[in-house]
């Protein structure tokens, strides 16, 4: 590991900050919190802390000695000045004196010495900085370190290793560990360091850049005894010649782990992530992989993303999935039984009143395909994936040495049920459509773009696909979403576009087939050419993305929710409309026979019914063309309708929305139209 200290970016920080009247040391250690925060080697998502001591002037003109370090859920990586709140320095420090405190006291206590009482809660070690006699204090769960120390002989490794270090047995972070390292402090003062087994590392100097660099050292040194351990310590099982392909079993995965709510048609989904690479696949190919999974977490906050323990699944033989899939789900059946039995025997020695969370598995190791993350949105599948990447890291490495030993169940499950993270959840509001997949199609701009940011407001991960490229991919990034160029007439292009989402996040729970487009012309007039157009987009192209994503759907055996756009012409044509208005008639039809088809599957299949509404399809010039051609002025024209309001795209928006949402039901449709007798429904 080399130093990426750079006297130029920290001047640049250093001169930003300093001319909004940041603190200077504040500025510095911003700096160094984002070099090792940048760095998943060394931490990864909220993991690790950083702090500095310094002066704050408080509002009385006086000199108040502080401790700025890491804010409760701020993350290194992309920290600024504010996840560092300040704390007065020595009451904070004489807290390492009481006999005991419960984590919600220390919570409070440090609160109260906030120099900003709008500010994050500091650090659960903020006690343990404030006690450290430096002025900068770096702490990292470096997978190096963690690697040492996770094994049977691991003091003896990093004793021998760092031999003027402080060694600390491992201890629940927080007001313990705080009294833990304050009894091997004074025990050893001249330390230059401090490992905590099978935690994590601390250096320290009043010079910023030597507590930054002595950490990098100290990794690079672990780092290097490792290397003489062996690189490749499992041996392999034997992979079929022809395996399926990850999209092919993300929706297996995804479907075994739906959450039962108890509400017949409405689980809670989970979002996943692939991951695949030589060493990832060393590691599900292993012979041992079964074992190596069940041994517990790298290091103890993982237990939060990814639980203790994954599931080791063999390779998916090609055209045997269906008796993949059966051993898919006996795996997950299996696990929750083994979790919920875990649950009841550590929270009767913990006194019991914990509140037990799913007991799905958050982490699949599947032989030569790779891992699959589980998350309830997609930025939680991606933290899941990076931490079982550096899982395997860790145990790859410990495995090169001796072997791979985690912490016993009782510690990872007092960090996963901590009372501080029980707490989160009553704080925590899913929104309706959370941990679902929502696609849009003609999703670039319009009464498409409208419904996709719909979606995204009620919480579904949203992709969206369109044939304009560069509209669709800037969209798309704008809502957080999968952007997909398509030409949805081309069945080879859909099934590619349906396949890219699946590999994206791991199924479809929601279609929204909006694409579409209005072909003019009467009947013994137009030509053959335009009315295969009008029903190749109007028709056939629906059926091509419908017919992909309920393949997709049946997989999940999870039910799922299509939502097709047709239009009044469907039910009330009009003169000059025949290509547009059959089209749109027969993809009523359609809708009506994948409900007919795939209701026993939980599949709903709906359609919207709307009706003069400013879109890419009826422009201002074509709403003035139309006004004028029937005597009227435009308000007039769009509010012609029973209750004289003009129909929205946010208004249809709201009718797809609620179709997706409606569990009970199917081959209905509604009218967004403000009335119009000749179009309503029978």
């Amino acid at each position: 590991m080399k130093s990426r200290w750079n006297d130029g970016e920290l001047a640049s920080l250093l001169n930003a900050y300093v001319a909004k009247g940041i603190n200077r040391d504040l500025a510095i250690r911003t700096y160094t919190t984002r070099l090792l925060g940048q760095d998943p080697e060394l931490v990864l998502h909220g993991g690790g802390n950083t702090s500095v001591k310094t002066a704050f002037i408080d509002r009385d003109g006086s000199t108040v000695d502080v401790l700025c370090v890491k804010g409760s859920g701020w993350d290194m990586g992309t920290i600024e000045p504010q996840g560092l709140p300040a704390v007065r320095l020595d009451p904070l420090k004489a807290m390492v004196g009481y006999d005991a405190l419960t984590d919600d006291e220390m919570v409070m206590l440090q609160r109260r010495l906030l120099m900003d009482p709008n500010a994050p809660n500091p650090s659960v070690e903020a006690i343990l900085h404030a006690i450290l006699p430096f002025r900068h204090i770096d702490h990292t769960h470096a997978n190096a370190i963690v690697s040492l120390t996770n094994q049977p002989h691991g003091e003896d490794l990093v004793r021998e290793l760092f031999p003027n270090s402080i060694i600390v047995p491992y201890v629940m972070p927080g007001f313990v560990l705080a009294k833990a390292c304050d009894a091997a402090l004074r025990a050893n003062p001249t330390g230059d360091g401090m490992i905590l087994l099978k935690h994590g590392i601390f250096t320290w100097s009043n010079d910023p850049r030597e507590a930054y660099e002595d950490m990098i050292a100290k990794i690079d040194q672990a780092e290097r005894r490792l290397a003489r351990g062996r690189a490749k310590p499992f041996v392999p099982v034997a992979i079929p010649q022809e395996i399926a392909a990850a999209k092919d079993i993300a929706p297996i995965l995804r479907g075994a782990i739906a959450i039962d709510t108890g509400i017949e048609g409405a689980p809670k989904r989970l979002i996943l992530e692939h991951r695949s690479s030589e060493k990832i696949l060393d590691f599900c190919n292993a012979e041992t992989v079964e074992s190596l999974v069940q041994r517990g977490n790298a290091t103890p906050e993982h237990v939060i993303h990814i639980k203790r323990l994954g599931i080791a699944l063999p390779a998916p033989e090609a055209g045997r999935l269906a008796e993949w899939g059966d051993t898919v789900r006996a795996a997950v059946k299996a696990y929750q039984e083994d979790y919920r039995a875990y649950f009841q025997r550590n929270n009767d020695r913990a006194g019991g009143g914990k509140t037990m969370l799913d007991p799905m598995p958050r982490v699949f190791y599947v032989a030569g395909v790779g891992l699959f993350a589980a998350g309830a949105t997609r930025k939680n599948a991606l933290v899941g994936a990076d931490v079982a990447e550096a899982t395997i890291a860790v145990i790859t490495n410990a495995e090169g040495i001796s072997s791979f030993e985690a912490l016993p169940e009782a510690d990872l499950f007092d960090i996963e049920y901590w009372s501080l993270e029980q707490v989160k959840l009553t704080k925590q509001v899913e929104k309706p459509l959370t941990r679902q997949v929502a696609i849009v199609t003609g999703a670039a701009g319009g009464l498409g773009l409208a419904i996709a940011e719909a979606l995204r407001a009620e919480g579904a991960e949203v992709a969206l696909i369109d044939i304009a490229e560069d509209s669709v991919t800037r969209e798309a990034k704008r809502l957080g979403g999968l952007g997909v160029a398509c030409d949805v007439t081309d069945p080879a292009q859909v099934d590619a576009a349906i396949a890219r989402v699946v590999q994206h996040f791991g199924g479809v729970d929601i279609l929204i087939s909006n694409a579409g487009a209005a072909f003019q012309g009467r009947l013994l007039e137009v030509s053959e050419d335009v009315f295969r157009k009008a029903f190749d987009l109007n028709f056939w192209s629906h059926h091509y993305v419908a017919r992909a994503v309920v393949r997709v759907m049946e997989k999940q055996r999870s039910g799922g929710a299509i939502v097709f756009n047709v239009s009044k012409q469907a039910v009330n044509p009009g003169a000059d409309f025949g290509p547009y208005g059959t089209s749109k008639a027969a993809l009523m039809a359609l809708m009506r026979q994948y409900a007919v088809e795939h209701g026993p599957s939980g599949i709903t299949a709906n359609a919207v019914n709307a009706d003069r509404i400013r879109t890419g399809l009826m422009t201002d010039q074509m709403v003035v063309e139309r006004s004028r051609a029937r005597g009227l002025t435009p308000e007039a024209y769009m509010r012609g309708n029973l209750i004289g309001r003009e129909v929205t795209g946010a208004d249809v928006a709201a009718a797809f929305i609620h179709l997706a949402k409606a569990r009970t039901s199917t081959g209905a449709v509604i009218t967004v139209d403000g009335g119009n007798v000749a179009a309503m429904m029978r």
